[in-house]
């Protein structure tokens, strides 16, 4: 089991990548300490400080580590107070954070056929250092990533450095128009698909995966208040019973879940 870390963390960088979605990137205050090890698929939990109205940590999928500069990335939507205020903060500016938590996506012991990861909205957040994780490797994965339009569009230049980009939006404005799960990449042979997004999307592609007989792996974004299992906040039925998401999760394989019974 990989140690969980409490860390002060400080800002190295606040980019606002739409009008929706900002990328913090982070680095320890301590510049002599490295990031720790964190496997693709886990998360992190930041107390806000700077928002009287948030009282709990916030859960935040892993966007990317670049072990070579010692910066950790966060790629967060901008929905409540808690978001909002840390959309503010300034470079310099300090965060605490417990890192990393939950468990981490399966990766496939034999290099072949085709490997999917399919991100909608935020969800395309954990992909990055999967997709990183599975280049290194020796995969070449694609990426298939659905936003509303192509204002909402965020790291395609990222992306591309790790495998083959597939976008939809649902208004038509760039790349195939609709669903991830319209797009014509899924009509190719697939090894193993992994997701992450609203959780109807991710109710569409893991039926999708079960007709078609695909691996599948989903991260589910249920609220995670304590990020130990303690507050029962994120509870899941699965076919072993009730589990937390955050203790047991986020990663789960659809066989496990109720989804298709």
């Amino acid at each position: 089991m990989i140690k969980k870390n409490v860390l002060d963390m400080i800002v190295i960088d606040n980019q606002e990548l739409s009008n929706n979605y900002f990328l913090l990137k982070l680095a320890p205050v301590d510049s002599s300490q490295s990031l720790p090890y964190a496997e693709a698929g886990q998360f992190v939990e930041i107390r806000v400080d700077k928002s009287p109205t948030t009282f709990l940590r916030r859960p935040i999928s892993i966007n990317f580590i670049d072990f070579d500069n010692n910066e950790l990335w966060l790629l967060i939507q901008k929905i409540g107070d808690g978001t909002k205020a840390l959309s503010q903060l300034k470079i310099s500016d300090t965060l605490n954070i417990i890192y990393p938590l939950g468990n981490s996506f399966g990766l496939p012991e034999a290099q072949k056929s085709k490997l999917v990861l399919v991100g909608g909205g935020v969800g395309v957040a954990p992909m990055l250092y999967l997709g990183k994780v599975l280049f290194e490797k020796g995969y070449t994965p694609d990426f298939l990533l659905g936003f509303r339009s192509s204002s909402d569009i965020v790291l395609m230049d990222e992306f591309k450095k790790y495998g083959n980009v597939h976008i939809t939006t649902e208004d038509g404005s760039f790349g195939e128009k609709g669903y991830v799960t319209n797009h014509s990449l899924l009509n190719e042979p697939i090894q193993k698909i992994f997701t992450c997004g609203p959780k109807p999307m991710m109710m569409a592609v893991a039926k999708y995966a079960k007709e078609n007989s695909i691996e599948c792996e989903v991260s589910l974004e249920n609220t995670m208040a304590c990020g130990f299992g303690v507050c029962l906040c994120c509870v899941e039925k699965t076919t072993e019973g009730h589990v937390c998401v955050c203790s047991d999760g986020p990663i789960f394989n659809i066989e496990k879940l109720t989804w298709q019974i």
